[in-house]
């Protein structure tokens, strides 16, 4: 069991890139790796095109939007948040079947600091790990000046589900799942959940 006593939490770097890049597939069940293999070229893998986007100096999928929890060096989980200003300016039918609930929720998230994503790796799970960075990511919010905070997970996931309401989320809108090729949550709603500090 992890001693959460030695655990740092600290703003991402750009060394933490492909670290960051295998736990936001696990945070997008896979649904990244899915979308980075679409654009492979020149003999790169989905992690080195995954690892290359988080290393980026912005976008939502930075390591600048990023916060780790590590422990002895090694990087155990992260979480990437930032606030929405303003809605995306997508057409929702033109997105790839996967991310268009994501998107359709994030519209309706504007004002908000958003969690995009929240994962630990394997092994380090049901420690208090996850617990421990919205913690930070509360932190983040309130000395951004928002109040309210958004995030979105799969209605069948519902150990992360239960985890976010008992931090005080609750559920504002749900988007269908479209039928996509990426496991393991093919059906229900992608659920919109929110807080107020």
């Amino acid at each position: 069991m992890i001693d959460l006593k030695q655990i740092i939490v600290r703003p991402a770097t750009s060394s933490d890139a492909q670290d960051l890049a295998k736990l936001i597939d696990i945070a997008g069940e896979g649904i990244p790796h899915w979308l980075w293999s679409q654009n492979t070229a020149e003999n790169r893998t989905p992690l080195e095109i995954g690892t290359e986007r988080a290393q980026r100096e912005s976008g939502g999928f930075s390591y600048k939007n990023a916060m780790v929890a590590e422990n002895a060096g090694q990087v155990l989980g992260m979480v990437l948040s930032y606030p929405i200003a303003e809605a995306p300016d997508e057409d929702i039918d033109s997105l790839p079947d996967p991310i268009a609930p994501f998107v359709e929720l994030e519209m309706k998230s504007v004002e908000t600091w958003y969690i995009n994503a929240l994962a630990v790796f394997p092994g380090h799970r049901s420690s208090g790990l996850g617990s421990l960075l919205m913690e930070a990511v509360d932190t983040a919010a309130i000395k951004s000046g928002f109040s309210r905070l958004s995030i979105q997970v799969y209605g069948q996931n519902s150990g992360a589900a239960r985890l976010y309401k008992r931090l005080g989320f609750r559920e504002t809108a749900r988007s269908r799942v479209r039928l996509h090729p990426v496991q393991p949550y093919y059906t229900g709603d992608v659920l919109l959940l929110e807080k107020n500090r």
